[in-house]
């Protein structure tokens, strides 16, 4: 009796090998498609093909002892993609959507970080920038595996999400993001988090020029910056770059998606 392969990498982008026979067909991912309402079109997409990326909602920039609060800046809006994507990510999971948390957590070291993008956030060199403790909880600013990069407390991360540390505005930028969602067999994104104009926008998008789909979830998305900027963001996306949603619009996809499945089931035509 011929023993079973063995599978080597991560599905769908995995072989199947023993001693004599590498199988590199790599079977396809059973289709999960569902119909999604957008601003400008409606979108036929296959779930099993799409991951969630939450960008940087994460104690600095949205807990009002981090880093963005220390420097003056209202963290309120920040918190209000928080209720969305509590609703959104456990129904998002349930359909095998990968739900992937990008976290800006630099090392300690910070020799990767040049001393324009050091001056971004220090610009007279004396204040509290990259590394440095914040002065109540000591916790140091945007450094990977402490409190300040560390995802608020109210969004439950699951042993099967995905974390990707990020040392620019754009997740793509000297990370494996790109090797981790391709070898999941990832090409639709879509993305909730903060700041809408620049982490999420610059994420967003390297995503279109690699060749990812995109796609803006709204209300998991904001801003501390001034409304202009919002609107812009708004306007590029679907000019230029992808499409924008909301998580209302996303459940209620996968629910009819459910729905017809079950129909399907009792071999009943779901268009009547």
């Amino acid at each position: 009796m011929m023993k079973p392969l063995r599978t080597l990498g991560v599905p769908p982008n995995a072989w199947a090998v023993d001693a004599e026979i590498a199988d590199i067909t790599r079977p396809p991912l059973e289709p999960q498609s569902i119909i999604l309402p957008t601003e400008t079109k409606k979108l036929r997409l296959d779930l099993a093909k799409a991951a969630i990326l939450v960008i940087d909602m994460q104690n600095d920039f949205c807990h009002p002892d981090g880093w963005l609060a220390h420097i003056g800046v209202d963290v309120t809006p920040t918190q209000t993609p928080i209720n969305p994507l509590k609703t959104l990510l456990p129904e998002l999971r349930k359909a095998n959507v990968s739900v992937i948390w990008l976290n800006w957590g630099n090392r300690p070291d910070l020799l990767n970080i040049s001393a324009g993008l050091r001056h971004v956030y220090n610009p007279t060199g004396s204040s509290v920038g990259l590394g440095d403790p914040l002065p109540v909880s000591g916790a140091k600013v945007l450094m990977a595996g402490s409190w300040a990069a560390a995802v608020v407390d109210e969004l439950e991360q699951k042993p099967e999400d995905i974390r990707v540390d990020k040392y620019r505005m754009s997740g793509f930028w000297d990370t494996p993001l790109d090797s981790i969602l391709r070898n999941l067999g990832k090409t639709t994104l879509f993305f909730g988090g903060v700041n809408a104009d620049q982490c999420v926008m610059a994420t967003l998008q390297d995503a279109n020029f690699l060749g990812y789909d995109c796609i803006l979830v709204e209300d998991c998305t904001a801003t501390t910056s001034p409304e202009y900027c919002w609107q812009a963001t708004l306007y590029n996306v679907k000019q230029c770059f992808g499409f924008v949603t909301d998580s209302q619009a996303i459940l209620k996809a996968i629910t009819h998606s459910i729905l017809d499945e079950r129909i399907l089931d009792f071999g009943l035509n779901p268009q009547q």
